[in-house]
Parts: structure tokens; C-alpha cells; sequence
């Protein structure tokens, strides 16, 4: 049977990924799409990609009807507020903003400087990225987003970390512009924005909160600078481990922890220019392509993820997590495998 999905808050680029990847998939009819802004005009006034291939018309969040599934993309702090009204109208309610990412409410309150409008809600939601919570997803009901920043973060520790192999890690993040959503502001603003390379957060990133809950304590911190690129995060994480180890021996490690990982890839070859990863590869797709090397002289790993930060980062790991969800393929409309040259 045809599954019906919702989306409330669907034209920003969170929004817009949500509506081409449920386009695409097999089992899902797009029923409702909300926007204030635009009630009444096409999809294609905000995604004009989809000019053709989506003919539904934006209606108002209060026209929202029950359906199968609701996927909630709005600003932060919106959806918990609401989040009683969205899961009568759906057994499945996934939100894409930060609202549910933490089980916690005293360490939201640490990390978002502000309480939780519903923690009681917290405990009941399950992290939308499978490759930390598969076994959580079966069955869920209400699944909260991935940070882009975290996820990238995540996947490029992730065999370190389950190994106990960290003593301190620092990861150094490059990303697009297209993290700051579809409304400008002073710092993403084309003038300011275009060909820059700038650093807005030294140091305490608020997406390491979801990386301690996924991956546990270690010592950890993060610099994020905006570059000249629309779509894309690249993770490069200087660690200091445990012990000494060999390139053997990290490929043993990410081996283990994602042979069977479907859109996680390998990516460090021992030449050629796109031996290490590379968000450019990956744009448009749900990969994550992970890499790593070794600095024979002072033995510090360097690890490395790239993904799409409105797929993987986003609405890609929120559609793998709502085919686990239902029961669905994993893979089901997810199987872009990226554009190259992009």
C-alpha cells in the first residue's frame, strides 16, 4: 500500500530534499505540503527543480490532515511546542529540526541555553541516524533529525571511538551555505558570503552534544568555518589515540564498523586526486564517504567524512530512518549515487 507523507514547513532546502527523495521512492505519495508564505502556489515557486514532477499546492499548517507519516521542518523550537498536535495527526512524526536530538532536558538546557518546551517528549524520541540507532528505529514513532555537523563528525569517529582508541580529538569542519537555510541573514548574505573562508564557531559547537550522546564522553572539540561551497560538510578530525597504530590497522577498524552500512564508503586510497573524501562527490546523494591516514612521525590519525549536508546531513537520513521505521528497503529512494563532475 501507498504510504502518505506530509510535510509541515516544506519550502525551505530541508523541505525541498524531503519532497525530490519521497518523489522518488516507491512506496510514498506526497499527500500535503505546508508554507504560510505561499498557500496556494506550486512547489515549484520554491523548488523550481521540481517543476513537473511534484503538482501539489502549498497549503497552510492548520490544513494539515491525519496521514501516514509527517515529516516537520521548521525552525528551531517550533515543533516541540506543537509536538502533541503533530502526533495525533500521524503515527509516525519525524522532525528535522535540533528540538529532539537529546534524550536529555538538563543537557539541552546546557548545550541550547534554554529549557525544553516539552522534555517529557525527549525520552520517547529516537535519533535519526541509523548507523548509531538502527535497532531503535524498528517501530519508532516520533524520530528526531541529525545534525549535518554531528553526522559528519559521528561517522568520521565512529570506529575510534567504540574502540576506546581516543585519547583527544579535534575536528576541523568545512562547510557549505546552504547550512544556513533558505532565509538570509548578515552572515550568509551572497556579497559576504561568496569566496570567503571564515570561522563562526571557534570552539563548543552545539552539535558536539550529539556526538558525546551517539559515541560517548571523550575529549572533544570542534572549529566550523563557512567556505566558498553551497552544499556540503568535510569533517577532518586530528585524534591523539590511545595507542599507536598502523594504517592496517585502521582499515581493520572502519572495515568492522561499515561493510555493512549501505550508504557509508571507504574512501582512502593510496593515490590519486580523489583519494580522501570530498563533498563535492557526494552532492545530491545519502552517502558518507569516510576516510583516514596516519602521520608516521608524531603517529596522529586523521580522519575524515564528507557528506551532503541536506541529504545525509538532513532529509536523506530522515527518509533511510522512516524506511526502517515502516519496514521498508533501507536503500528505498535513496540510490542517487551523486553527480561528477558538480
Amino acid at each position: 500500500m501507498t504510504t502518505r507523507i506530509s510535510i509541515v514547513g516544506g519550502s525551505g532546502y530541508t523541505g525541498g530534499e524531503l519532497l525530490r527523495l519521497l518523489h522518488m521512492h516507491p512506496q510514498t505519495q506526497i499527500a500535503q505540503v505546508s508554507s504560510r508564505r505561499l498557500k496556494g502556489q506550486p512547489i515549484h515557486r520554491s523548488h523550481p527543480n521540481l517543476r513537473g514532477h511534484v503538482d501539489v499546492l502549498y497549503c497552510t499548517p492548520d490544513e494539515i490532515e491525519p496521514c501516514d507519516v509527517l515529516f516537520l521542518c521548521m525552525p528551531h523550537g517550533k515543533a516541540a511546542g506543537e509536538i502533541d498536535r503533530w502526533r495525533a495527526l500521524a503515527p509516525l512524526v519525524i522532525d528535522l529540526s535540533a528540538d529532539f536530538r537529546l534524550r536529555d532536558a538538563g543537557n539541552y538546557q546546557s548545550w541550547y541555553g534554554e529549557s525544553h518546551p516539552s522534555p517529557e517528549t525527549l525520552a520517547e524520541a529516537t535519533y535519526g541516524l541509523p548507523e548509531i540507532a538502527r535497532d531503535q528505529l524498528n517501530d519508532a514513532s516520533l524520530i528526531s533529525g541529525v545534525g549535518c555537523n554531528a553526522t559528519a563528525m559521528t561517522l568520521a569517529l565512529l570506529p575510534l571511538a567504540r574502540a576506546g582508541l581516543i585519547k583527544r580529538a579535534i575536528a576541523d569542519l568545512k562547510v557549505g551555505s546552504s547550512e544556513a537555510g533558505a532565509e538570509s541573514s548578515a552572515g550568509s548574505h551572497h556579497p559576504v558570503r561568496a569566496r570567503t573562508a571564515r570561522t563562526y564557531s571557534p570552539a563548543g559547537h552545539r552539535h558536539l552534544a550529539e556526538v558525546f550522546q551517539s559515541l560517548g564522553q571523550f575529549d572533544l572539540d570542534a572549529t566550523i568555518t563557512a567556505i566558498d561551497m553551497v552544499r556540503g560538510v568535510l569533517c577532518t578530525a586530528h585524534i591523539e589515540p590511545t595507542e599507536r597504530l598502523e594504517t592496517k590497522d585502521l582499515w581493520k577498524l572502519y572495515r568492522q564498523a561499515y561493510t555493512n552500512e549501505p550508504f557509508v564508503r571507504i574512501v582512502a586510497d593510496r593515490s590519486g586526486p580523489n583519494r580522501f573524501p570530498d563533498p563535492r562527490i557526494v552532492v545530491g546523494s545519502n552517502h558518507a564517504d569516510v576516510g583516514f591516514a596516519i602521520d608516521e612521525r608524531s603517529g596522529r590519525i586523521i580522519a575524515l567524512c564528507a557528506i551532503d549536508n541536506l541529504v545525509k546531513g538532513a532529509a536523506g537520513s530522515a527518509v533511510q530512518s522512516m524506511n526502517i521505521a515502516l519496514g521498508f528497503n533501507e536503500t528505498a529512494g535513496l540510490t542517487f549515487p551523486g553527480l561528477h563532475p558538480a
